[in-house]
Parts: C-alpha cells; sequence; structure tokens
C-alpha cells in the first residue's frame, strides 16, 4: 500500500534530513515521501522549523537539477529554486530509496506557474473578454505543453523516482487564492466556473480543428459575464450548479459542445506526460470530486496514465468512501486509485477522524494514502497519521 506525505524540500533540510525522514518512516508509519519538485508561491506558517515560522518559496521553480538536454528546443525556460542550487535534496532522497529507505513519489505542478504566466503571457489561459489569468498556463497551448513534457521527462530520467503525481495538468478555477483577490459583486459558483472558461487563441484553434465553434461559445460566456456583473445583488441563474454539472448548458448547444471538447486538452496533455515519463516511473492524476470544472475526465485520462489521487478534503467518512467507490468504479480494478487528506485543524478535528476516513478511504478501493503536509503540521499530528497508519486493514 502507498502510504506517502506531501512534504516540501525546505522542511527537510530545516529539520534534519535523516531526523525528517525517521519521523516520516516511524512516527507517521509511512513507507513513501511525495517531495515538491515544482512548485508555485505562497506564504507558509512553520510551526517545527527552528529556522523560521514563514516561509515564502519562490515562485513557479523546479526543485531538482535539471539537464539541459531535455530543455533544447522549449521555449519556457525552468528555474531552479536556490535550495536545490546549494543542495540536491531529490538527488539525496532517490538515493536513500535506492539503499532501502522511503520510496519517492514526486509531487509536480503543472500549470500552476505565476512566474511563467508573467515572463511568457501568450502561454496563459484568457477568459472570453481575452483577460489572461497569469497563475494559469494552458493545456492547449503548444508552448506550455512542452514545458510540462520537458519537466516530467528530466525529473524521471534524471532522478529515476517511483511515480510522478501530477497537480493541475488542466484549467484552472478564477478563485485561486492570488495576492490580494477583491471581489465586490458576490460572485456565484456558476461565475467563478464561467470566469475559468478559457478562450484563448491556442483554445480556439484546437476547438475549431476539432469542429467546435469556440467563438460562438465565447460571445455566449461572455454575455453571461456581463449580465452577473450588473446584478444589484448576487443571484444563481443555474440554482442546481455544480451538482448538476454540466447538464445544465445543454439548451445552450454552442456553449455545451465547446465544454464537451475541453476535456480533449487535459486529457491528451496527460498522455503526452504519461509517454514523456521514463517508463519505470509512474504517472497519477491529482485531482479533487468535481474534477470535470477544470476539464479532468477521469474515465478518459484514467485509460492514458497509472491512475489518480482523487482528494477528499472536508469529507466526512461516507462521503470519502463514496468518492473512492465511484473513483475505484471509473478506473477499474487494475489502476491505482490514491485519497489525500489534509491533517488541518478544524478540518481534521482530532486522531479518531483521520483514522475513520483513512479507514473508509481502503473500504471504498482506494489503494494508498497521502498525507498533507510535513512541514505544516504540529508534530503531535504526525502522531494522528501513525496512529490512522496502523489502524489500516492489512493484506
Amino acid at each position: 500500500m502507498h502510504l506517502s506525505m506531501w512534504s516540501y524540500l525546505w522542511d527537510l533540510e530545516d529539520l534534519g534530513f535523516d531526523f525528517a525522514l525517521r519521523e516520516l518512516r516511524e512516527t507517521a508509519g509511512l513507507n513513501t515521501i511525495s517531495p515538491a519538485t515544482s512548485y508555485h508561491a505562497g506564504r507558509f506558517l512553520q510551526p517545527r522549523s527552528p529556522v523560521r515560522k514563514a516561509y515564502f518559496p519562490e515562485d513557479g521553480t523546479i526543485y531538482f537539477r535539471p539537464d539541459r538536454k531535455y530543455w533544447q528546443d522549449v521555449a519556457i525556460a525552468p528555474q531552479v529554486a536556490s535550495i536545490a542550487e546549494r543542495r540536491d535534496l531529490m538527488r539525496e532522497l532517490v538515493n536513500q530509496r535506492d539503499a532501502g529507505g522511503m520510496a519517492v513519489s514526486c509531487w509536480t505542478v503543472c500549470l500552476h506557474n505565476t512566474r511563467i504566466g508573467m515572463a511568457y503571457p501568450q502561454a496563459t489561459t484568457r477568459n472570453a473578454f481575452g483577460d489572461p489569468n497569469y497563475y494559469s498556463l494552458c493545456p492547449s497551448h503548444p508552448d506550455a505543453r512542452a514545458y510540462v513534457r520537458a519537466l516530467v521527462a528530466d525529473l524521471s530520467n534524471n532522478y529515476r523516482p517511483d511515480a510522478i503525481e501530477l497537480e493541475s495538468p488542466c484549467f484552472m478555477g478564477f478563485a485561486h487564492e492570488y495576492h490580494h483577490e477583491k471581489d465586490g459583486v458576490g460572485l456565484q459558483a456558476e461565475d467563478d466556473f464561467l470566469l475559468s472558461l478559457c478562450f484563448c487563441p491556442s483554445c480556439l484553434a484546437r476547438s475549431r480543428a476539432a469542429g467546435v465553434d469556440g467563438e460562438r461559445a465565447q460571445a455566449t460566456v461572455r454575455r453571461w459575464i456581463a449580465e452577473a456583473c450588473e446584478r444589484e445583488v448576487p443571484a444563481p441563474r443555474w440554482p442546481d450548479f455544480p451538482a448538476a454539472g454540466l447538464d445544465v448548458f445543454k439548451p445552450y448547444g454552442e456553449v455545451y459542445d465547446y465544454l464537451m471538447w475541453r476535456f480533449e486538452p487535459v486529457t491528451s496533455l496527460v498522455a503526452e506526460l504519461r509517454e514523456a515519463t521514463a517508463p519505470q516511473t509512474k504517472v497519477y492524476l491529482i485531482d479533487l470530486k468535481d474534477g470535470w470544472i477544470g476539464g479532468c475526465d477521469l474515465a478518459a485520462i484514467g485509460k492514458v496514465c497509472d491512475g489518480a489521487i482523487l482528494c477528499a478534503y472536508g469529507m466526512t467518512p461516507e462521503a470519502t468512501e463514496a468518492l473512492m467507490r465511484h473513483g475505484r468504479a471509473v478506473l477499474g480494478p487494475d489502476k491505482y486509485l490514491g485519497t489525500g487528506f489534509r491533517v488541518f485543524y478544524p478540518e481534521m478535528a482530532d486522531a479518531e477522524q483521520l483514522a475513520l476516513r483513512s479507514r473508509a478511504a481502503i473500504a471504498g478501493g482506494a489503494t494508498g494514502i497521502n498525507y498533507y503536509n510535513y512541514g505544516l503540521i504540529p508534530q503531535k499530528r504526525l502522531e494522528w497519521v501513525g496512529g490512522a497508519v496502523a489502524s489500516l486493514p492489512r493484506g
């Protein structure tokens, strides 16, 4: 069983490499570490670091040392984080794995990258009005696709991890905790979705080649967004969205056709990433319950990679088990299915809740669990993880 914890390399350096792995293995009872190997900006409280209590990672950087032969014909250049320049912790992780230590499953952020978006705005998603979302590279844009292909090819061939976990190989939402986001309108869930739809030149060209009229869909979506911005108070156009999924758009043929096409660039990108990755390294999608919002078709993606990690953030044990049963039914019996839990309070109230949800995931058909996040939680909550892992059925 794959039992891992998403971790940042700066936490391994601050707390001590050997100490951190020993905690993950002995206190948390895990057999795998999922280090962030490509990551975005943020501000992180560091409860256990002896060095700092707040950390601001460099935006849009990679945490391994690239081999330039994989990047020769790629328009977008990677930027190496300073911690990786001074110490190759990724190499140390795979070396300890090869010596009989923990497996290494690389947590890899794909298209969420503000640094690249600012430097290469032509590769970003654009809403129906043509405004760029700098934090979100577009899965239809050839340069963005080439960047992520080179990323996984370099990482998998140069370091030989056991797996690569793909975060955000898809379209991102409009609301995504960008710096000081402001919304005086009171956007509804449908409005956020409509603003997240990409109508960049690459999407329009790719949909046109598939026989879909993206320009007509763009005009309708633009009108809907304008009407939402003119309301005196917020009011949903479709009260059953997102529960009803894309069916609410069926009466609007041009939009529905575009939304059904929108799965294609994501699925084909994941297929290209599996092909670019070294054969011995597994490739998993990280996703949420309503992955269709970002253009993820779990059934289609499951056919082109090795499985998925469906995060059960904020879910009850019953909902967690149901999500895993759905994931298993969609993926079939032979693909990897994992889940993810945040060990954050009050979302995870106590050790018993974590154990209940962990057992529910396995009962629903999961064959692995990732816990979030090593450096962001107090040491005592590692004991929660250890208790949850110890309570799982074996065999």
